[in-house]
């Protein structure tokens, strides 16, 4: 996820650039680069690794660069490791075209060798450049207008993309094009701004036009026109903006915690569609040959918080389908330890920044002892990143609240395309279990838009907890994973105590803490230990506890034992946790709300764990 502006009109454009990406900065903080024509028609592009102040600083606040006509990016990497070679704007080969781009273009890797035998050529990693350089080769093969050479690259182009782009002939215009990443348009007092988000350009105007899907836009002083896939143009009528600035950065949402929960299928979505094309999964960009796979002997998945709970659903899902065995392990733990490791096996060490300072130590100790080692994280050229043999990057975006969701989630689904892999290269799955895996696999996103539907009744129960003291969380199996999570969630942003436990352990020792009223969450979908967790959880009610209870479409009973039940879309039992999971982001969303709390920054709490 990056963030894009731009503006054309009667004032110096590098500084109003400059403000509006510091308003989408969340949306990505490890390059920047701007593009500005002169008033000699030369477009001039500046960039910089590192945060947004580092570009400030390299063109003084914007006054170094002159003119009123220019684009601007903020980057959080896909494609490529942060440097300023990859960071955006990208330009033609003879400079003609300049652009940026947010979103990621699937089918890169063929429109660049398209593009190679055409005879043009690459500086950097990213499939932005190669879609700058289609449209620089549309407009000079049809000999047509921006317009003409935009359509013919978005017809190539597969993926979701925002484009910003400006050509050497066409001075004092840029032109935009959108396929499922956001882009608004601005305009006032005769210029007009472009950016990914509306706190970008909130300062400057309050009506913008909503571009979109595979429509084109053209911006000119006092003039946005706009026009549909097949180069006619069309009408659009302009919408006021209300929000305040705060709530525009949150796009409506209250909080950038649930703006993240809701932003989970997309996530999802994006994490699978980089490794599954037309239905196959492929490992091979990160280095996992089939024959890679085979030679693996045993699983080390090792993390912190969030991610060691995503491990422990995942080491239940990776066992059981690709029978091969899966250790779990806290990266604080697994580093001091004088573990014995096979030397056949791998280590994932799993971390949404790619930074957190146990998991860091625990790769390097795996390394130096021989290991081959994978990196599931969320942050290209993060430090794990760079360190591991192979990077599975997830591709939840930036994640601004402390409490993780979207990037958990894609680190959970990430592990779960790790276990259908290596159970189909095994040959512990036929072709057609592997084929139904692998479509169940890819109508999760839809189904979290099903659970996300029902929030409003999990904010009516969640509003009667918040006096809770203690509320206890079970399962067995991949439901014990989610519960760990789900009370997680609960205790770091609501501060109420709360547990996670085994249910079958609950008889040595862990029942004598229920008392009248205890809220006990039993979490029920895995078919061959629904019954027991229902024992389970009648045994608490005896006890005195109110119950709610977790489970698939179907299980009915569990209504004759608990207060409150939620539901969610049945799915393969291996992949429960990815949909089970976002009802109790939910609640302990909700629960802090009502207990008037700062959800997005609990006290104590870091986004990232970069020291001990």
């Amino acid at each position: 996820m990056c963030g894009i502006v731009g503006f054309v009109g009667n004032q110096q454009a590098a500084p109003i650039l400059l403000a509006g990406l510091a308003k989408l900065e969340y949306r990505g903080y490890d390059s920047a680069g701007l593009a500005v024509r002169d008033g000699d028609g030369k477009i001039e592009v500046v960039k910089a690794k590192g945060r947004l102040k580092v570009l400030a600083e390299k063109t003084n606040g914007g006054q170094a660069l002159a003119g009123d006509c220019g684009i601007g990016h903020t980057r959080w990497a896909t494609h490529g490791e942060p440097s300023e070679t990859n960071a955006h704007p990208h330009c033609s080969d003879d400079g003609n075209v300049v652009g940026v781009h947010n979103g990621i273009i699937e089918n890169y890797q063929e429109l660049k060798d398209k593009l190679l035998r055409k005879g043009y050529q690459f500086y950097s990693e990213t499939d932005t450049e190669v879609a700058i350089k289609l449209v620089d080769y549309y407009y000079k093969k049809y000999l047509g207008t921006p317009v003409d050479a935009i359509n013919h690259a978005m017809v190539r182009i597969r993926g979701s993309y925002a484009l910003a782009v400006m050509f050497h002939d066409y001075p004092e215009e840029i032109y935009v094009a959108r396929k499922d990443s956001p882009m608004i348009l601005g305009m006032a007092d005769g210029e007009c701004y472009v950016a990914s988000d509306v706190p970008a350009i909130l300062k400057y105007t309050r009506n913008v036009y909503y571009i979109g899907n595979m429509e084109i836009g053209r911006l000119q002083k006092g003039a946005i026109t706009f026009y549909n896939l097949d180069g006619d143009e069309i009408q659009k009528e302009p919408v006021e903006i209300t929000w305040d600035a705060e709530a525009a950065e949150k796009a409506g949402f209250e909080h950038f915690m649930i703006k993240e929960i809701h932003e989970q299928p997309r996530a999802v979505k994006d994490t699978l569609n980089s490794v599954i094309h037309d239905g196959v999964i492929d490992l091979s960009e990160m280095g996992l040959s089939d024959e890679t796979i085979r030679n693996i002997s045993q699983l080390y998945l090792v993390a912190c918080g969030s991610a060691y709970h995503a491990a422990m659903s995942a080491q239940y899902a990776i066992e059981d389908l690709a029978q091969i065995p899966v250790r779990v392990e806290l990266a604080s733990e697994f580093r001091y330890r004088k573990m014995i490791l096979d030397e056949k096996g791998l280590v994932v060490v799993i971390s949404q920044s790619g930074e957190t300072a146990d998991s860091l130590a625990a790769l390097r100790k795996a390394k130096s002892m021989g290991i081959q080692t994978l990196a599931v994280v969320n942050v290209v050229g993060s430090s794990i990143a760079r360190e591991a043999d192979h990077v599975f990057y997830t591709l939840a975006g930036p994640e601004i609240a402390v409490a993780t969701t979207k990037a958990y989630s894609t680190q959970l689904i990430a592990c779960d395309v790790l276990g259908v892999q290596f159970a189909k290269v095994r040959g512990t799955i036929d072709e057609n279990h592997y084929r139904e895996l692998t479509e169940e696999l890819l109508a999760l996103p839809e189904k979290i838009e099903r659970i996300l539907q029902d929030k409003e009744r999990i904010q009516w129960f969640a509003a009667k907890q918040a006096a809770a003291h203690d509320v206890f969380f079970i399962g067995r199996g991949i439901d014990y994973a989610i519960s760990m999570e789900g009370s997680l969630k609960l205790k770091e942003i609501s501060y109420i105590h709360s547990e996670a436990y085994a249910a079958g352990e609950l008889k040595h020792g862990t029942i004598s803490l229920i008392e009248d009223g205890t809220l006990v969450v039993g979490i029920l979908t895995q078919s061959s230990l629904y019954e027991k967790t229902v024992s389970n959880l009648v045994e608490c009610k005896s006890r005195g506890a109110y119950l709610m209870g977790l489970t698939t479409y179907g299980h009915y009973s569990i209504e004759d034992t608990a207060d409150f039940v939620i539901y969610i879309p049945k799915t393969d039992e291996h992949f429960a946790a990815s949909l089970a999971v976002v009802p109790l982001q939910l609640m302990g969303y909700y629960v802090s709300v009502a207990r008037g709390l700062d959800v997005d920054k609990p006290r104590n709490l870091a986004k990232s764990v970069t020291v001990e």
